[in-house]
């Protein structure tokens, strides 16, 4: 409420007379649609300016005259920087100053790096910067060498593995060195990273840039709201500004530095970046690294005079030294931006929609999104994705953005999800529908505005779970609800080209309803491959795992604690168990006393303590369907598991990796006794290891996918 209160204020703070006469032009010229279009271009601000980071500016407004009047900074002496920042100046040294003073500020001690000061014959207060600046390597040159040649030659002194070209009329942001480094790293055939480069009004002026085939480069997003999210995706570019851009240095050396052919400047990124292309590496942009560039301080803007003009006139050298390449791989003048904003015209797009961004470390469904996520990844594919509340939910938001993944949120998507998919259908190869509840809503649309092959990925059947409870419960409500959703559920499944679900059972009871469904089973989970632990006897205590947004998982709990922990807490005295779980509900709060320790949710590393010291993992369900995402989960973290037969459901020849009872006093005198005997723990526990590293690694996903998204894995 207060958001849209808030929004109501700054909306009737912003209409003046001006703003009232430009609406009555625009009315009057460009009629409803040029208002419409207006409006529908700034609504984005409205939500995602509460996403944007905050720009530290350091400015003095009273330009100090003499060297003295500066603040000193010194900076750490590195024998061996893993990063050369080398800033190229000619004079201005109010931008220089402060350029260093917010690498000093906001770099921290992750990263190692040294800064050179590439001086091109300065006759400003740059001649004394040594003075005030300690431990920084100033690199001058007699004559004016102008801003290429001065580039090449401050990087012969360059120490780092990487070199980091940084325009001295840049404001470097919180944390902005160590994503690139991350990003730089993960992956030997990047060979070059850049920044968003933002102005000091926080408009976006670059995130990443694209050549067409005129060679006309293009600052993409320019002058546009920062936050949007076709703007904050790690992605492959065809070139960064040298503004801001770092090279490892091997490969800067190996092609030779920036081509003089296009001194004095203007290009030489551009072609750089063509450049290491050329010989099989690729250039990123990293978003999560935010620059205030002041552009135009050094050369100004006009293009028709001073060493501006050689934008111009580089343009022409350009086109004629890559001509080929721009007929061969670059898309014409303004078109096909889908593809151009990321180099993605040679790969297939996929489109998953789901409930929100996968909250992978609090349920298992979300966990197993993230894993397909990853697998189209590397399967190559340009993927997008829309959670359907539209929230930037973070850190996940952020997690599938450092993936590569554009995800689409905000109040501009919200209410209009579906223009975006008329606008961009033709381009998609492949929609992932989530959840019955979710998929109902998107299905149609997808259908009429993209050629797609359509995936369902159910989860498991809402209308098999409901009767399972009506006939727990005889709650006449879920029979109702069983129907309504048993309805709903095939209609989708009918629409769809592919459907996945995680149990045999629950294929099987799709193939009765109607045989012409194209269903298959899909592992739930895909875990990486790791090694058995030696089981160790000196465990304590018991563990449940799961989410209580599921009603299950609070049915499960409240029937252990009052009808089989009595009969446990007798016979194991002193024993625990932990519940863990986000969303916890009063009627489990309730359940809290000195044996039964309601945690709530724990992140992943405390989760894992859990795992590692507590005995014996109970999932105790009675109704449900579909295999159980907690399930798995324990067995690859090598603890041993007592559930029920639905717990158990959907897993082939499982019976041997765990124990299973249905009847409230078996289940207590099966626990105890499994509790009391360390050998069949260890035997348990080995067996659950060879079962995950069996069915559930990414070769077992991989080779279903490969039919049925019809490419060539390998």
């Amino acid at each position: 409420m207060f958001h849209y209160a808030h929004s109501l204020l700054r909306l009737i703070s912003i209409i003046t007379p001006t703003r009232i006469g430009r609406f009555f032009y625009v009315l009057i010229t460009e009629g409803a649609g040029g208002i419409s279009k207006r409006i529908d271009r700034h609504i984005p601000e409205l939500r995602v300016s509460e996403y944007t980071p905050k720009i530290n500016l350091i400015d003095n407004y009273k330009e100090p005259k003499a060297i003295k009047d500066y603040k000193e900074i010194v900076f750490t002496k590195e024998n061996e920087p893993l990063v050369s920042i080398i800033i190229p100046v000619h004079n201005q040294f109010k931008y220089t100053y402060n350029c260093l003073k917010s690498i000093y500020d906001y770099t921290g001690k992750k990263v190692s790096y040294e800064i050179i000061i590439a001086n091109d014959s300065s006759s400003d207060l740059t001649t004394k910067i040594n003075q005030i600046i300690s431990n920084i390597e100033v690199v001058s040159t007699l004559t004016h060498f102008g801003f290429l040649k001065n580039c090449n030659h401050a990087a012969k002194y360059a120490k780092g593995k990487y070199i980091f070209f940084l325009n001295n009329d840049t404001q470097v942001q919180e944390n902005w060195l160590q994503p690139l480094i991350e990003l730089i790293e993960s992956d030997n055939t990047i060979g070059a990273v850049g920044s968003k480069l933002v102005f000091k009004n926080s408009r976006l002026q670059e995130a990443g840039g694209v050549v067409w085939n005129d060679a006309f480069a293009w600052n993409y997003g320019r002058m546009c709201h920062p936050a949007l999210p076709e703007f904050n995706y790690v992605k492959e570019v065809d070139y960064i500004s040298g503004a801001a851009l770092m090279i490892k240095k091997p490969l800067w050396e190996k092609l030779g530095g920036f081509d003089e052919r296009f001194i004095p400047a203007y290009y030489e990124d551009t072609d750089l970046c063509l450049s290491i292309r050329k010989i099989g590496y690729k250039v990123m942009y990293q978003p999560a690294s935010v620059v205030v560039h002041f552009e135009g301080m050094s050369n100004g803007t006009d293009i028709s005079k001073g060493q501006k003009q050689y934008q111009g006139l580089n343009k022409v050298n350009f086109f004629n030294k890559w001509k080929d390449v721009l007929e061969k791989e670059h898309f014409p003048n303004g078109e096909t931006i889908f593809h151009a904003r990321d180099r993605s015209g040679n790969k297939k797009t996929l489109l998953m929609v789901d409930r929100y961004v996968p909250h992978f470390d609090k349920d298992a469904g979300s966990r197993a999104a993230l894993h397909f996520l990853k697998l189209f990844i590397s399967f190559g594919f340009n993927v997008k994705f829309i959670g359907d509340d539209f929230c930037k939910h973070e850190p996940y938001t952020a997690t599938l953005e450092q993936m590569g993944i554009e995800v689409l949120y905000g109040n501009y998507y919200f209410k209009n999800w579906k223009t975006w998919l008329r606008t961009n259908g033709q381009y998609i190869d492949f929609v992932v529908l989530s959840r019955p509840y979710i998929s109902i809503k998107y299905i149609d649309v997808v259908r009429k505005y993209t050629q797609a092959k359509v995936f369902y990925y159910g989860h498991d059947l809402h209308f098999l779970r409901d009767s399972r409870e009506y006939a727990l419960t005889n709650a006449k409500e879920k029979l109702k609800s069983s129907e309504k959703w048993k309805k709903l559920e095939i209609s989708i499944m009918e629409k769809s080209d592919v459907v996945y679900y995680f149990s045999a059972i629950e294929v099987d009871i799709i193939k009765e309803i109607n045989s012409s469904i194209n269903c298959k089973i899909v592992p739930l989970n895909i875990f990486p491959s790791t090694s058995l632990q030696v089981y160790n006897s000196d465990r304590k205590d018991l563990i449940f795992v799961g989410g209580f947004s599921h009603s299950p998982n609070i049915d499960a709990v409240v029937w252990f604690a009052n009808n089989i922990m009595p009969i446990v807490r007798k016979a194991i005295p002193g024993v625990v168990l932990n519940v863990i779980g986000s969303d916890v509900p009063d009627e489990i709060k309730k359940l809290e006393r000195e044996d039964i320790k309601i945690l709530g949710y724990l992140d992943d590393n405390i989760l894992d303590e859990y795992y590692k010291n507590c005995k014996i993992c109970i999932i105790p369900l009675r109704y449900g369907a579909g295999v159980k995402g907690k399930l798995l989960e324990a067995m690859y973290k090598q603890i041993p598991v007592i559930t029920t037969t639905i717990g158990a459901e959907g897993l082939p020849n499982i019976t041997e990796c765990l124990l299973m009872e249905d009847n409230p006093n078996k289940f207590a005198e099966t626990l105890v006794s499994m509790y009391n005997n360390n050998e069949l723990l260890k035997n348990l526990t080995e067996k659950s290891y060879l079962y995950i590293m069996k069915y559930f690694t990414s070769e077992n996903v991989i080779n279903i996918f490969k039919k049925d998204f019809d490419i060539d894995i390998h």
